[in-house]
């Protein structure tokens, strides 16, 4: 019997960097990220993931994190050897001035 999977995936942190913010952006008072909330959760389903939970996810974060849910959501390990538990990760967006961290975690059903 094949085993389902699910990801679950969790604001961790929100970070700023206001020194870069005012150095490099055109608004240097941008702050932290608007779109997430410390501690926001989803768990996806496979089908979840070619509609990028429907606009519930910011587009350049989604490019960031989605090789992992993919994999995760495949059945893949997604840090064999690197973290505790290979079925978390631990990855961030792209925003240089304002990341967001996320936990990605495999759930096997």
């Amino acid at each position: 019997m094949a085993t389902n999977h699910k990801v679950k995936i969790t604001v961790l942190r929100k970070e700023v960097y206001p020194d870069l913010q005012k150095e490099y952006l055109a608004n240097p008072e941008a702050g932290p990220c608007e779109f997430f909330e410390v501690g926001q959760e989803w768990v996806l389903e496979p089908m979840d993931f070619h509609y990028m939970l429907n606009g519930k996810f910011c587009a350049e974060a989604w490019d960031c994190i989605s090789r992992y849910v993919y994999s995760a959501l495949q059945g893949g390990s997604i840090m064999k050897g690197w973290t505790k538990d290979e079925n978390v990760m631990i990855a961030s967006c792209n925003d240089g001035t304002r990341p967001v961290i996320f936990k990605i975690e495999r759930i096997d059903d």
